[in-house]
């Protein structure tokens, strides 16, 4: 691969001086013993040169691994990586007429040169207008679009423009693709800075000379000004916050390309010009990613209300986006404007604490992000949609919010979220893990936060594992004596100060009258709440006595958090909150219901570089959703539950779970290797009538080396340290039972008992028993293709094996070659009917007719016709693996790890009853909107009518009437015209009312009946009318 030359120096503590930063860096060097190493660090050409820093990019010529090592030791240099390049895509489609996507794959790639787009990149998260009629859910009516006046409209921010609330005095950040200086929607941009190689910082195109149909293709596509135009455009299409500070920041080339050292400066320089709001549209799924990480919670500590885009990466679950995904960072989902969830929007949960844990709740909060007006490159107005158009809706919000309150030291990162949480409108038939807490609501925000006093708050507010379909997937199944215990993460946010901790312990308190006594509780939590946050982890079981018994019970868990109080004056801040728990609890089911999924040895991106099970997905190579049932296998769980089966998650070692209590063990796409003591004890599991499936993916070591992938961030070539599973580490696993998986790579589609089957980047099995069932089917030669780019199909490729094993009460074990039927991320046919008939096997020892008497049954094969595949020589899956660590050049076991033991909380048991309902709005402690006064304003309501053939989708404003201080007295004389009109009106029918009562009463004449009437009666004719 090529040599990374360009390395990240992060330090403790800001350094006075560049000749300490060259001090210590010359000293680690030089103690690293290789005088002949050429290094230099890299100068600054941006505003931040100026200023002390915290890390150094360092150019070093063929660095050896004993340099950084010399260097990381360094007791002044916190962390060395790479310098990081992102690579940015806008992804959408500016005209309605169907077009290509901007990051669409010209040509045709080669196997040997997949680009990594999605999982190593940070990208912009806009989208095409032909996301508009993406809903999240199904509607029988035709899609209506609203034509409001704008969005800030939508979210009635003219009510507060009304109250002289216009952003005045707020600094709000827009870090993207810059804003040429003159544009006509912005009167109050403060500062614009260039943090790239460039010499620009207007948002331009790359090639003025092929902008007709690639013009938005290439470079900013007026991005930044899009979103600064949300934030704060004064005319046309209005923002939120108009007479806001703006600060322009420009991260990005006009090629799309940015490194993390420029972010790091900007951010540097951010903190130091005091920045109150930061806009950030862009995310990526590299999580560990930990000098950006790092900086963004720097960021918050200094009071820098971060807003960023949740990712674009939806319908499929667990694909949120970082630094969106963090605690202290408001992450925005987004929404159509009839309130659906928009497809493209990324769904929860996070990652980050999986396998042992589970997963946070984001976005934490959605908002309209489908076809979104905003400024145009130049002037004028356009539509956009995706979570980065969401993104600055929430920030020209918060920043509109900002404005409003009087003492600025209330606001902070956690006090706004916490406003913006407890405000939300949920929206209905939608979880929690799509909405969050729900749709903004601007006006509640803002009387929320106008009555607010610092407290710490959760998020969620309470447990309720009833509530569905919000609460999903906890409501989805009931817990019962003996399961794995449920988890919750939840979210602390700590409003009184930017440190806070726990004081003594959290105490749980069951309900008796609401049988709280059936359940245990162990609560985890943060040692420290910092920046802003902390984490609240609280296990659910069920007690031994309700081992036969079925109802719901219920308690809370109350909490105290203290901070120090600020400007020292001395003591603490201490806010008491209270966490209502409500479960639902069933007998235990019986063994043959409950399969329980291993977590364990699934592994993902990041850390390592795992690739995806279909080799066909070139243009998402990564395999980064987390293989949670929750997650990308959601679909599969959904089935499931619908049959019947009870699903539980083992996210420790094999040797942690009693067996005897699960009917299957379902293992699919494992990436981990295994300790000799899981080998053993899962054998005497088997032994004693646990069952066994596994879904396995392709592993082939040629193919590894011929399948490489271009790292943008570290720009290197490298190869995969596992296949699409570890083959290898799952035949030491099958190997006593005569059975092992092969190195073979197979694709096509097949019929397999009635059903239309797609066999996606598979393995083969190579060896089974021979009084074992075997299916085969022709399918065509993958890595034949890769390696040497030619065709061919094999006749009866072995892909499916039934065995029942031989000891008296034994389970059964059954393998397949492939995952990807019931995998979410790429699905193209599914196989939940394969798996039903699989469990049905392994449960209820029923051989499914349809395979033992298929015509596709084929002897086992022996093995004997090709050797097992073996480990990659060389691979690094040790730095990444939970069971390997280094050893003299030969991995070797780590020690088997102690299983996890909750220290159950003990009861304080109170008499009182609960509420039947735990949702209502998250109430804050010191809030009564009622003593926030609004003006008398209408709310606002746009009118809904189908468009017209040929009418834009746009709307009209007045150029002219805008909030602010250059129209202040224009829209305050407007109402009193208005009102003297009406009164002038008034008076008008009021006087015209009294002449018609002063006036005295007539008798009408009688009108004598005319002479040639009479004469037309005497003869007899009527007059024809």
């Amino acid at each position: 691969g090529k040599q990374i030359n360009k390395w990240l120096c992060c330090f403790y503590n800001q350094s006075s001086h560049f000749l300490n930063m060259l001090l210590y860096i010359s000293s680690a060097l030089r103690n690293a013993g290789d005088q002949a190493l050429e290094w230099h660090i890299v100068p600054r050409e941006n505003p931040a040169s100026d200023f002390p820093s915290d890390f150094e990019l360092v150019h070093i010529r063929q660095a050896s691994p004993s340099s950084l090592l010399t260097l990381e030791d360094h007791p002044y240099i916190k962390r060395v990586t790479p310098q990081r390049k992102v690579f940015r895509s806008l992804k959408y489609i500016p005209s309605p007429e169907p077009a290509a996507p901007c990051n669409a794959t010209r040509g045709t790639q080669k196997w040997q040169s997949w680009q990594s787009s999605r999982p190593f990149r940070r990208t912009s998260l806009s989208l095409g207008s032909g996301f508009w009629h993406a809903t999240g859910r199904h509607s029988s009516r035709r899609l209506l679009r609203a034509i409001p006046r704008q969005v800030a409209q939508i979210l009635q921010a003219d009510v507060l423009w009304q109250m002289g609330h216009t952003g005045s005095g707020v600094k709000v950040a827009v870090f993207d693709t810059g804003l040429s200086e003159k544009h006509p929607h912005f009167k109050n941009v403060k500062e614009r800075t260039n943090w790239t190689n460039e010499k620009t910082l207007d948002d331009e195109n790359r090639k003025k000379e092929i902008m007709i149909n690639f013009l938005f293709c290439f470079s900013g596509l007026g991005h930044g000004t899009f979103v600064a135009g949300v934030i704060a455009s004064m005319r046309e299409c209005q923002g939120f916050a108009p007479d806001s500070e703006l600060h322009i920041f420009r991260v990005f080339t006009n090629n799309q390309v940015s490194y993390t050292s420029w972010f790091l400066d900007a951010f540097n320089y951010a903190i130091l010009k005091k920045i109150d709001v930061l806009n950030l549209s862009i995310g990526g799924p590299d999580f560990m990613d930990h000098p950006f990480v790092d900086k963004v919670w720097e960021l918050t500590a200094n009071k820098v209300i971060m807003v960023s885009a949740i990712g674009n990466d939806g319908p499929l679950y667990g694909t949120l986006n970082n630094p969106a995904d963090q605690m202290d960072v408001i992450g925005v989902g987004g929404i159509d404007f009839e309130d659906n969830i928009a497809r493209f929007s990324s769904r929860g949960m996070t990652t980050w604490e999986l396998p042992g844990g589970y997963g946070r709740v984001k976005p934490d909060i959605v908002t309209y992000g489908s076809g979104v007006r905003g400024s145009g490159m130049k002037e004028g107005c356009r539509s956009l949609s995706g979570t980065s158009v969401a993104s600055p809706v929430v920030a020209g919000a918060v920043t509109l919010l900002a404005s409003t309150v009087l003492n600025r030291e209330l606001v902070n990162p956690a006090s706004m979220k916490q406003a913006l949480i407890a405000s939300a409108r949920r929206l209905p038939g939608v979880n929690m893990f799509e909405q969050g807490h729900g749709k903004l609501d601007l006006i509640r925000a803002y009387q929320i936060l106008n009555s607010y006093r610092p407290q710490a708050s959760l998020s969620p507010s309470y447990i309720d594992l009833t509530e569905c379909p919000y609460m999903w997937p906890y409501c989805s199944q009931p817990i019962y004596y003996g399961g794995m215990p449920t988890i919750v993460n939840v979210t602390i946010l700590n409003g009184m100060g930017v440190t806070g901790r726990i004081v003594d312990k959290p105490i749980w308190q069951p309900y008796l009258p609401q049988n709280g006594d059936h359940i245990d509780v162990a609560v985890s939590y943060s040692p420290v709440l910092w920046p802003w946050a902390g984490y609240l982890a609280v296990s659910i079981s069920v007690a031994k006595k309700a081992a036969s018994w079925e109802g719901i019970a219920q308690g809370h868990v109350m909490v105290t958090v203290a901070s120090p109080a600020e400007n020292d004056v001395g003591g603490e801040l201490t806010s008491t909150v209270k966490l209502p728990i409500k479960v639902k609890i069933v007998p235990t089911p019986p063994r043959s219901k409950r399969v329980l999924w291993d977590q364990y040895h699934n592994l993902r991106y990041p850390p390592g570089y795992f690739p995806r099970d279909n080799l066909r997905m070139k243009n998402d190579p990564l395999d980064w959703n987390g293989d949670h049932i929750h997650t990308n296998f959601r679909d599969m769980y959904q089935h499931l539950r619908s049959m019947g089966y009870f699903v539980e998650v083992l996210g420790a070692p094999i040797t942690c779970f009693d067996a005897s209590q699960y009917g299957t063990l379902l293992m699919v796409d494992s990436e981990e290797e295994y300790f000799p003591e899981e080998i053993t004890k899962l054998r005497r599991d088997i032994d004693n009538g646990l069952s066994l499936i596994i879904f396995s993916d392709w592993y082939n070591t040629s193919v590894m080396r011929k399948v490489k992938f271009y790292d943008e961030n570290t720009r290197q070539w490298w190869m995969p340290d596992t296949g699409g599973a570890n083959v290898p580490a799952l035949n030491d696993l099958i190997s006593v039972w005569g059975m092992a998986f092969s190195d073979g790579l197979y694709e096509g589609d097949f019929t397999l008992a009635d059903h239309d089957m797609y066999y996606a980047s598979g393995c083969s099995i190579a060896r089974f028993p021979e009084d074992g069932i075997v299916i085969a089917k022709n399918l065509k030669d993958q890595g034949l293709e890769v390696l040497k780019q030619e065709t061919a199909v094999v006749e009866g490729v072995p892909i499916l094996g039934l065995y029942q094993t031989p000891s008296d009460g034994g389970g059964r074990i059954a393998l397949y070659g492939d995952s990807n039927c019931i995998d979410d991320s790429h699905r193209q046919k599914d196989c939940f009917w394969l798996l039903d008939a699989l469990l049905q096997y392994t449960s209820y020892s029923m051989t499914p007719p349809s395979l033992s008497h298929s015509h596709s049954r084929v002897a086992p094969p022996t093995g004997t016709e090709r050797p097992l595949p073996q480990r990659l020589e060389g691979n690094h899956l040790y730095r990444y693996s939970k069971v390997l660590e280094a050893h003299l050049g030969d991995p070797k076991p780590r020690p088997l790890p102690a299983c996890p033991h909750l220290s159950w909380a003990k009861p304080q048991p109170v008499n009182e009853t609960a509420p039947s309902n735990l949702w209502k709005h998250q109430k804050l402690l010191s809030v009564d909107l009622d003593k926030v006064a609004l003006p008398n304003v209408r709310a606002y309501r746009p009118q809904v009518r189908p468009l017209s053939p040929g009418e834009s989708g746009a709307w009209d404003i007045p150029g002219g009437i805008m909030p602010g201080h250059y129209n202040q007295e224009v829209g305050q004389t407007i109402p009193v015209f208005a009102f003297l009109g009406a009164m002038v009106v008034l008076s008008f029918f009021v006087v015209q009312l009294t002449k018609a009562k002063s006036k005295p009463k007539r008798r009408k004449p009688r009108i004598k009946r005319p002479t040639y009437l009479q004469q037309q009666q005497t003869t007899g004719k009527n007059p024809t009318v």
